[in-house]
């Protein structure tokens, strides 16, 4: 591994890495590998600003849930079997009342378990659905040579078609973060091209910071993934809507 100047290391942030380590430990001695919106809990230990999110095991809570939340919502599935929830029919967007809560999720845990016999569903997460800003991707993969490397892109076909994406190795400090995001060939969208207000570029740096110092934290992160960040008009800050997390096989 390539060990950087001390100058480099990211600064103190003020996590709790008690918490994280925590939910880390519970998910090895349940021998699951693979996190997701079940382990936003993390991104709160690491100060990393999410979506407002709850967590419904029944219809009843689901409506409970979306009540206190508010509205308009997303619907997702929870299921440590299913990765790509669209495909199964696992995320309802624009949920406006009660009733469209409800009917989302008698549908999804009738419906899902046709696609996918397998799935055990949990449950459903409920999100406050943002207006505006646009989709970011905060992302690692533990490399055995360099390891953990850092990547920060747009969203969407920004970084399916144009690969438009910038990698660091972490620990990163502030300048290197800041050149991740000022690096992409598409920064002119977030800093206010054709008129639009520029976006929350601190904040982004700030969250690939944190991402930074998290994957260190723990070397049993294989992989991790926000995708996607929202990120709002400057001074608006930038909201993590799903993440993924991976350990190690040992």
């Amino acid at each position: 591994m390539i060990m950087k100047p001390l100058d480099l290391i990211s600064p103190e942030l003020g996590v709790n890495r008690e918490a994280a380590a925590e939910i880390l430990r519970a998910a090895r001695e349940a021998e699951r590998r693979t996190l997701g919106l079940e382990s936003f809990d993390i991104l709160k230990a690491y100060g990393i600003p999410a979506v407002q999110t709850a967590f419904a095991k029944t219809e009843e809570e689901a409506f409970r849930a979306a009540e206190e939340i508010g509205y308009p919502l997303v619907m997702k599935v929870v299921s440590p079997q299913i990765s790509h929830k669209s495909d199964v029919g696992g995320i309802r967007l624009s949920l406006k009342h009660g009733d469209e809560v409800r009917v989302a999720y008698r549908e999804m845990m009738e419906n899902i378990p046709e696609k996918k016999p397998d799935a055990v569903l949990e449950g459903v997460q409920l999100q406050q659905m943002l207006s505006g800003g646009k989709e970011a991707i905060i992302g690692m993969v533990r490399d055995p040579t360099f390891g953990p490397m850092l990547m920060f892109g747009l969203g969407g076909v920004y970084v399916e078609i144009l690969k438009d994406v910038q990698f660091a190795i972490a620990p990163v400090g502030e300048e290197e973060a800041r050149g991740m995001v000022t690096g992409i060939k598409t920064y002119p969208l977030l800093a206010g091209a054709r008129g639009e207000k520029p976006l929350d570029i601190t904040s982004l740096v700030d969250a690939i910071l944190r991402v930074s110092k998290l994957v260190c934290d723990f070397p049993e992160i294989e992989e991790f993934e926000i995708n996607p960040m929202m990120v709002l008009e400057e001074g608006k800050g930038a909201f993590a809507v799903d993440m993924r997390l991976t350990l190690k096989k040992n």
